[in-house]
C-alpha cells in the first residue's frame, strides 16, 4: 500500500495542527458575534455570519479537492469527456450527518451569554459518549486506555453542569446540540463500516464524496433552520445571505470560511484513522475544546471579553489529561508487549 506524504504524518502531530487551526477560527467567530458591529449597534448573530462563512468554505473545500487531485480517488460518472465524482450511499449518508455538524459547530460559538467551554463540552460529551457505542456496534475492540479518557471527559462535562446549575440554554442552542450529535452519529457509523481501514486512498475517497454533499447541504439546512423562526432569528436570513457581501466583515467571515476548511481536512485525517473510535474521537473533540478555552482566555485578556469561569478551566486541565493519556497510553502498551516478546 502506498503511503501518501499527507497522510503519514503522525496522528498527534495532526491533533496538534487541529488545534492550531481551531483556535484562531474559534477567536474570530466569538469576536464578531460579541462586539458591536457597524451602523446595527450589536454585535452580529450566528444566522448573520455562518451563511457567507459556510459559502466560502465549500469554494475553498472544492477547490483544495480539485487541486490536490484527491478527486481522482472517488467514485466517478463520466459525461462526455468529464469526470464526475458521485457519493455511494454511505458516503451521501455521511454528508447529511456532516452536513448538520458543519452548521452546528460555528453557530454554537455564537449564543449570547453562553460561554464556549460550556457548550463545548456539552457538544463533545454526547459524541464522546458515543464514540465507543459505535465501537461496540461494528464489534471493534476498545481499550482500557480510550475509557479512562471518556470517563474523564464526562468528569470535566460534570463539574461544569454542576458549576453553573444546569443546562440553562436557549431553545436554539438546544437545538443546535441535538442536530451535532446526530449528524456525529451519523457520520462515525458509516467511517467505521467503510473507511477505517488505514488506507490513504479510502481517506481522500470519503473526504471528497462526503464533502461533496455536506457542503452545500449545510447551507440549505442553515437557510431552513433560519427560516423556521427557532428562537426568533429567522429575520436575519436575508443579511446573512445577501447583506454581508458588501459589508466590512466579510473580511473576518472570509478568514473563519478559510480556517474551517484546514479545519474539515485535517478533521478527516484523524478520524479516519484505523484506530478505534473511542481513541480517535476522544483526541479531535478534546483538542478542539481545548481551543475553544484558549481562544476565549486570549479574548478576555487583550479584547476585554468575558473570562471562563473556574470550572470550565478545572474542565480543561482534566480534558488535557486525557489527551496525554491517549497519547502516551498506546505506545507504553506496545513497549511492554515487545518487552515480554523478547522475554519470551
Amino acid at each position: 500500500m502506498k503511503r501518501s506524504p499527507l497522510l503519514s504524518v503522525p496522528l498527534e502531530a495532526w491533533v496538534m495542527l487541529y488545534l492550531l487551526s481551531y483556535l484562531p477560527n474559534v477567536m474570530v467567530t466569538k469576536y464578531v458575534t460579541s462586539v458591536p458591529h457597524g451602523n446595527l449597534e450589536r454585535p452580529l448573530t450566528g444566522l448573520e455570519t455562518l451563511p457567507a462563512s459556510l459559502i466560502i468554505s465549500m469554494v475553498l473545500t472544492y477547490g483544495f479537492i480539485w487541486l490536490s487531485g484527491w478527486h481522482r480517488d472517488a467514485h466517478a460518472v463520466s459525461i462526455g469527456r468529464a469526470r464526475l465524482p458521485v457519493p455511494t450511499r454511505y458516503t451521501l449518508l455521511s454528508g447529511i450527518g456532516t452536513a448538520l455538524i458543519l452548521f452546528t459547530v460555528p453557530l454554537s460559538f455564537t449564543f449570547q451569554g453562553v460561554s464556549i467551554p460550556f457548550i463545548q463540552l456539552l457538544m463533545r460529551g454526547d459524541i464522546l459518549i458515543i464514540a465507543p457505542l459505535v465501537d461496540m456496534i461494528f464489534g471493534r475492540r476498545v481499550r482500557w486506555w480510550s475509557w479512562t479518557a471518556l470517563a474523564m471527559v464526562l468528569l470535566a462535562l460534570f463539574i461544569t453542569l454542576a458549576d453553573r446549575g444546569g443546562l440553562k440554554l436557549p431553545p436554539i442552542a438546544i437545538v443546535t446540540i441535538l442536530l451535532y450529535t446526530l449528524g456525529y452519529f451519523i457520520r462515525l457509523a458509516v467511517m467505521t463500516k467503510i473507511a477505517k481501514s488505514g488506507d490513504p486512498a479510502s481517506v481522500r475517497r470519503y473526504f471528497v464524496e462526503e464533502k461533496m454533499i455536506a457542503l452545500p447541504l449545510s447551507v440549505v439546512a442553515l437557510g431552513l433552520l433560519s427560516a423556521s423562526g427557532i428562537g426568533g432569528q429567522s429575520g436575519e436570513l436575508a443579511w446573512g445571505f445577501v447583506k454581508i457581501w458588501s459589508d466590512p466583515a466579510l473580511w473576518s467571515l472570509a478568514f473563519i470560511g478559510a480556517t474551517l476548511t484546514v479545519i474539515s481536512v485535517i478533521s478527516i485525517i484523524i478520524l479516519l484513522d484505523p484506530r478505534e473510535n473511542a481513541y480517535c474521537v476522544p483526541l479531535e473533540r478534546a483538542a478542539s475544546l481545548v481551543a475553544g478555552v484558549g481562544g476565549t482566555i486570549l479574548l478576555a485578556a487583550f479584547f476585554g471579553l468575558p473570562a471562563p469561569r473556574l470550572a470550565e478551566l478545572v474542565g480543561a486541565g482534566i480534558l488535557i489529561g486525557a489527551i496525554v493519556l491517549l497519547s502516551v497510553a498506546p505506545r507504553l502498551s506496545v513497549s511492554a508487549m515487545r518487552a515480554r516478546a523478547e522475554t519470551n
